[in-house]
């Protein structure tokens, strides 16, 4: 391998180093504004373009918000739900099933309460990504639900929610890792800048 190889070799190294301390950076001055009292984040926004068609902003990542959901707040959001589910362990059945320990349950697994068709099939575990689906409209994820529950259309409202969900339990399921989230990120562009520079 020759010199000019060697150089390629290194300036892809550094260049890599680089970005990752970039994204650090970056992604460290978002929390802390976060915690202070200020909703930084942004959220999804849908807005129409020339033919009509809806373009949707991304907003922070569902494991992003979790961070630094707030679960007092998450406990207030809760307040609308008290009407139909209850959330003591061992507790009795609503108007909706009891939430004790929901994160990381089957769908529609409770042997004692009458679920909609839709639901009893849907199959999979209420994981952070499908209760955070559910919350933002049920009706859009089982169409048969019986849930009257229209949804939380703001990300941050949902991730306070399911953070609150999340303290209901004797082993509450592990947050998402964010770091990793950032780390794949950090890959996929040191990939990048090695093939530019490879090219």
């Amino acid at each position: 391998m020759d010199s000019f190889e060697w150089n390629k070799v290194f300036a892809a190294v550094i260049s890599g180093a680089l970005l990752i301390m970039v994204i650090s950076t970056v992604s460290g001055g978002l929390f802390p504004e976060y915690h202070g009292g200020t909703t930084g984040f942004p959220v999804e926004v849908a807005e129409a373009t020339a033919n009509g068609e809806a373009v949707v902003e991304e907003g922070p990542s569902l494991a992003e918000l979790l961070a630094v959901a707030d679960v007092d707040r998450g406990a207030r959001e809760f307040a609308k739900c008290r009407a139909c589910h209850s959330i003591n362990e061992g507790g009795k059945n609503g108007t909706g099933p009891n939430l004790y320990g929901i994160l990381g349950k089957a769908i529609a697994s409770d042997a004692t309460f009458n679920y909609s068709g839709g639901l009893s099939s849907h199959g999979g575990n209420w994981t952070y990504e499908t209760l955070d689906v559910w919350l933002t409209a049920p009706k859009k994820m089982v169409s048969d639900t019986s849930m009257s529950f229209a949804g939380l259309r703001k990300a941050d409202k949902r991730a306070n929610l399911i953070a609150y969900l999340r303290t209901l339990s004797n082993s509450p399921l592990a947050l998402p890792d964010v770091v990793a989230q950032v780390e794949e990120a950090a890959d996929d562009a040191v990939s990048a800048v090695e093939e530019i520079i490879s090219n």
